[in-house]
């Protein structure tokens, strides 16, 4: 179940960090698809992060698991946490606006409630949840349009592919919880990224061609950032956070990450949006609250 815990001062000032480098790595992206290509940039994206975290590894004395399970459960969440929804988001971004990719990447949770429930038998689907998820998925199509259940927008193929990512995201959030439970945090984020590195860098050179290509100051200074900083420096915030405020308190940054994403959109890419869209991330913001509870629960106790 979510753990639900009061916030100190600190841990809503690390939640907010967390949620401008998460949203600033939309626009970074946007910057570097400019002059890389789609795999180049993911290629690039994981293997740095992969050479930081590994680092933090080493520094902190960590052993190198034994079990091929471990190496397995390391595999695939490579493929489930990076390569599938890193590749697809990145493609998505090449087609339809930063901000709009931002807001679709908040269904993360939605659909997260909905697998672990699927196989997780301590994640039950509970009236709440259930209710909360309808609502996120009414904001999904409102974004996309409601006429996209009866035409087809091109547009709406870039949709479907960020939204493919975040599905993935909630698959690789239940394959942690199965195959790399007590794992270190650190460790398990270096083992996945390098897994994502070895399945990329032969994937990408094949495809696009060798990712060490030169490029402008802009696009390397966007690489470094959402490599270094909003990758390796985000996962271990991420699971500090975790651990002072727990899983429930996390679901908040799915809302600041938008809100940061279109500002950045909006006044260094000329990105607007169209109403819907807001409308759609009301949507997913009250379904997240109504998984959460607190804030009805707060209403009920008044």
């Amino acid at each position: 179940m979510m753990q639900q815990r009061s916030m100190s001062n600190a841990a809503w000032g690390q939640l907010i960090l967390l949620g401008l480098i998460w949203g600033g790595s939309f626009f970074s992206i946007a910057l570097a698809l400019r002059e890389v290509g789609v795999l180049t940039s993911v290629t690039h994206r994981v293997g740095w992060a992969a050479l930081v975290l590994w680092g933090v590894v080493i520094l902190r004395g960590h052993a190198l698991p034994r079990s091929a399970r471990v190496w397995i459960g390391f595999a695939g969440m490579g493929l489930l946490n990076n390569v599938i929804p890193f590749t697809l988001m990145a493609w998505g971004q090449t087609q339809i606006e930063t901000g709009l990719v931002s807001i679709l990447n908040a269904t993360t949770a939605i659909f997260g409630v909905l697998v672990a429930a699927a196989f997780l038998r301590d994640e039950r689907l509970t009236r709440s949840k259930a209710m909360g998820a309808l609502l996120g998925l009414a904001g999904v199509a409102t974004i996309m349009g409601w006429q996209a259940l009866t035409g087809f927008d091109p547009r709406n193929l870039a949709q479907l592919a960020v939204l493919a990512g975040t599905l993935s995201y909630a698959f690789a959030g239940t394959w942690a919880r199965i195959m790399l439970k007590g794992l270190p945090p650190e460790l398990a984020a270096a083992g996945m990224l390098g897994a994502s590195f070895l399945i990329m860098l032969p994937l990408g050179w094949a495809i696009e061609g060798s990712p060490f290509v030169a490029v402008s100051f802009t696009a390397g200074a966007a690489i470094a950032y959402y490599a270094i900083v909003a990758t390796a420096g985000a996962y271990l915030l991420y699971y500090r956070i975790l651990d002072i405020a727990g899983s429930g308190n996390l679901l908040l940054v799915t809302l600041i990450i938008p809100a940061v994403a279109i500002v950045l959109g909006a006044v260094f890419l000329g990105e607007s949006l169209p109403a819907r869209a807001f409308a759609g991330l009301g949507l997913i913001a009250l379904g997240l609250a109504v998984i959460d509870g607190r804030l009805f629960k707060r209403f009920a106790n008044r």
